[in-house]
């Protein structure tokens, strides 16, 4: 689904705001860190009951987040079947639920969640100041992601090369100052 404009810019500031607010530093982002940082519970599937388990894995083969009566934030993950990098693409999709506030589930809410991590993971701005050689390996190597999300990040790079604005976004700036990289 295509969100408006506006919705990736919002999402763009929410994802700088957010590195900023809870100090992340440094590449590649680890979405535990983030999301503990934040102070959000992260569970495994492994260590649910054999009968619990099954049950989330009908409910999502990758994981997913609930509030609790209490309004505790607890993501849930598969960690028995998923790679790290995969897992890490699932939990900040989840933080991105969090971050933007989502209350509800509907595809406008996972098309958000959807870029919010891949815009938090590897950014275009990311890639154009970390990469030299601009490929789909060295974006896996380079932010821990996998062979799909490492194409989705070249594409949007590569669309950013070509219809972005001439200087760099505030948010832009503020992505790479909090995570101390160098201007190219």
């Amino acid at each position: 689904m295509r969100l408006s404009d506006e919705t990736y810019e919002y999402i763009k500031q929410a994802v700088a705001d957010m590195f900023v607010d809870y100090d992340i530093k440094g590449l590649p982002i680890s979405s535990f860190e983030v999301a503990i940082k934040i102070g959000l519970t992260v569970i495994p599937y492994s260590a649910l009951s054999k009968k619990k388990r099954l049950k989330v894995m009908e409910y999502s083969d990758d994981g997913f987040s609930v509030e609790t009566n209490t309004s505790e934030w607890i993501i849930y993950y598969n960690d028995e079947s998923k790679d790290y990098s995969r897992i890490n693409q699932t939990i900040m999709h989840e933080v991105g639920h969090y971050i933007l506030g989502h209350v509800e589930e509907g595809e406008e809410e996972e098309s958000e969640a959807k870029f919010f991590a891949k815009y938090a993971l590897a950014s275009p701005v990311l890639i154009h100041n970390v990469i030299d050689e601009k490929t789909v390996e060295n974006i896996m190597e380079n932010f821990d992601i996998g062979f799909q999300a490492a194409n989705y990040a070249m594409n949007y790079y590569d669309k950013w090369l070509q219809y972005g604005p001439d200087e760099y976004e505030d948010y832009e700036i503020r992505i790479l100052e909090q995570l101390e990289i160098d201007v190219a």
